[in-house]
């Protein structure tokens, strides 16, 4: 090849590596795009998840269904002042009136409760005292509810008053 002169072979490559380039520029911008628009609604994602996993837990929990409770569980499980944090799954089912039927009637809140947005990972149901169950003015029965790895689980269950 001189100077000046370009071989057939040669200005085909060319041309073929130019058209080309349209497309791939097309091709990423649209990409970015999409992965720009689904980072943009990670809430309305969570939001609708926890919707999802509330309706499950509330049904097992007034269903008395503890096992399925206790696999939507984060453990060690937090508990309100001067309690024992519950360790596993165990624990669990072996204090699961205390956690459900204590201070709380945790099936007959549910019913009724409205989750309360803390934050984008997490969520909270406050509840009334069981012996005064129509009071939702004093509720101060809060379980937590938070967005892990592994999804939406219950993580704790505390006594705001105390």
């Amino acid at each position: 090849m001189t100077k000046g002169t370009v071989k057939a072979s040669e200005l085909n490559s060319f041309i073929s590596i130019r058209a080309c380039l349209p497309w791939r520029v097309i091709s990423a911008q649209t990409w970015l795009a999409g992965v720009l628009i689904l980072l943009s609604f990670p809430n309305a994602f969570a939001e609708s998840d926890f919707s999802t996993f509330w309706k499950e837990f509330k049904s097992a929990v007034i269903a008395g269904d503890k096992a399925k409770v206790a696999g939507m569980t984060k453990f060690p499980l937090s508990m309100p002042y001067l309690q024992k944090a519950v360790k596993n799954k165990e624990d669990f089912l072996r204090r699961y009136n205390e956690i459900f039927k204590g201070e709380a009637n945790a099936a007959q809140c549910f019913g009724k409760a409205e989750p309360h947005k803390e934050s984008d990972r997490e969520y909270d149901i406050y509840c009334p005292f069981k012996g005064t169950p129509n009071d939702w003015e004093n509720a101060p029965i809060r379980f937590i509810f938070e967005l892990t790895n592994g999804g939406w689980k219950f993580v704790g269950l505390d006594n705001v008053n105390e």
